[in-house]
Order: C-alpha cells, then structure tokens, then sequence
C-alpha cells in the first residue's frame, strides 16, 4: 500500500525544509508552459534515474483573478500510477526557492 503525497518524513527533512537548509538536487521551472508540456517535462524529471531525491518544482503562483492551471493540477499529476510509485512525499518550497510558487517534491530511493 503506499501513502499519501503528504506522509511523514524524517524529522530532519522537515528541519532542514522550515529552516530553508534543504538544497534541491535538481529543479524544473513549470511555468509558462501548456498543461500537456508541463506534465511531461515533470514526467522526464521525476523519471530521469538521476540519482536526485530532492526536486524543486517551480508551478508559479498565478494571480488572484487567474489561479496557475499548473499548480492546480500537479498533486493530480503526482497522484497517477506513473509518478506515484516514485514520488515519496511533496512538501511547499521554503521562500527562499518560490514558497507558495514551488514545491519540494521527496523522490523515493532507487532499489
């Protein structure tokens, strides 16, 4: 069975992410880009086999009358079968690297 986008992770990663220590290992800026664009550029990052385990993802924040369509839709995105089994936790950026406008996401650990 496998948890919620938002499960616990180790007390350090929560540390380091509220004291804007966490460095991202890689970061992919979403906006701008269509819907259909944006879901495979985050695709290609969150399966690159890399190594990463900390990608920053930068939707933007939209504006009051014009909410990002791509923010709106990334937790849906993470949610399918195709990311899900790699994604290991999704956190909100700290300021530093775009606070309401970016998210951290947690990859899990290749086997």
């Amino acid at each position: 069975m496998t948890h919620p986008l938002g499960a616990p992770l180790d007390g350090t990663w929560d540390r380091q992410i509220s004291r804007g220590r966490l460095v991202p290992d890689r970061s992919i800026d979403l906006h701008g880009h269509t819907l259909a664009e944006a879901h495979a550029r985050l695709l290609a990052a969150i399966t690159a086999g890399d190594g990463a385990r900390v990608l920053l993802v930068i939707t933007g924040k939209g504006r009051p009358e014009r909410p990002s369509r791509i923010r709106a839709e990334l937790m849906h995105w993470l949610e399918q079968p195709d990311l899900r089994a790699a994604v290991a936790s999704v956190r909100p950026a700290h300021p530093r690297h775009g606070g309401s406008g970016a998210f951290y996401v947690i990859l899990r650990r290749a086997k």
